[in-house]
């Protein structure tokens, strides 16, 4: 699913055929012209080259995007289209043969994790009818988060570039994760999400890490206990600072993914798994405190110390 689709202008070279003025031109290997028109025929060796003003659009996946490299070839993709004979670059999909395709293969997690960020589309309509989007957002497959790029400076405003589980990381690698289903609610919260990389927006999305609202400490499941670089974040404090609207947010999260499901992986809870309300530092030193903040004129938030 897109996330946001941003736009910038640019310059296309575009190569047309010198008798009819079309671009339908196909460069050959085996004859003495190297250039046919498809709409007249005409063959020539040197087409008539322009510069034009061109759109150019970038899209944002963030955490729904998941690669499928070498899970289809061409061939297999092709038979895939609604339309076999288009030559668009961009083509649709019969999305009901292609679920089936991907769960039969293995990618059934991705289909999850698009389904679940998008729970309006109907991915198989019993009558083979084309597929609907209800609700706030157009009728396309294709849908923008409007607000999202606000809603990831805010974020970065406020926690830096810093992945809330793992430190420090440059921007370009950091996405604004929700704590919640965007999809579901439609809505950015102004403290309800976090600065994620993205493989950890991606598996706190599918609730394989949580934070306990209880310790405010990173719970990692059982399915990534074989993963070093995850297992060893298992017990630890977040790496930013919550105040109260996202240790609701994670509360649910956690009651979602950990309280129902009872899963929960890595060493039974030690010393540094303690609550932060118990005072693990030596006698003589401070406890940390719990602190408020908030913009000049309003109501103060209350924000949560998490390393101890």
């Amino acid at each position: 699913m897109i996330e946001e689709i941003e736009t910038s202008g640019g310059r296309k070279t575009q190569l047309r055929c010198p008798d009819c003025g079309r671009t339908r031109i196909q460069p050959r290997k085996n004859t003495a012209l190297r250039f046919r028109c498809s709409k007249c025929g005409h063959e020539f060796e040197t087409p008539v080259v322009e510069q034009v003003d061109v759109v150019q659009y970038t899209a944002r996946y963030d955490a729904a995007w998941t690669s499928l490299d070498g899970l289809l070839d061409k061939h297999e993709l092709k038979q895939l289209n609604t339309n076999k004979g288009s030559i668009n670059s961009m083509r649709e999909l019969d999305w009901p043969a292609f679920r089936e395709v991907l769960v039969d293969r293995g990618a059934g997690r991705a289909v999850e994790r698009l389904t679940a960020r998008t729970p309006d589309l109907s991915w198989q309509p019993p009558d083979g009818s084309p597929v609907e989007a209800a609700g706030g957002f157009g009728q396309a497959i294709v849908r923008v988060r409007r607000g999202q790029r606000q809603f990831r400076e805010n974020l970065l405003a406020d926690q830096g570039s810093t992945c809330a589980f793992t430190g420090d990381a440059p921007e370009r690698v950091l996405e604004a994760g929700h704590l919640y289903s965007y999809a579901k609610l439609g809505t950015h919260f102004r403290y309800g999400g976090l600065m994620l990389r993205r493989d950890i927006h991606r598996l706190f999305d599918d609730g394989s890490l949580a934070v306990d609202p209880a310790l405010l400490r990173i719970d990692v499941g059982s399915d990534l206990a074989q993963y070093p670089q995850y297992a060893q974040l298992h017990g630890e404090p977040l790496m930013t600072r919550l105040v109260d609207d996202q240790v609701e947010w994670l509360g649910k999260h956690w009651d979602e993914h950990r309280t129902a499901q009872r899963h929960s992986a890595g060493p039974a809870r030690t010393r540094r798994d303690a609550p932060l309300d118990v005072d693990l530092r030596p006698a003589g030193q401070v406890a940390p405190a719990v602190r408020t903040r908030g913009p000049a004129g309003q109501d103060p938030v209350r924000e949560h110390e998490i390393g101890a």
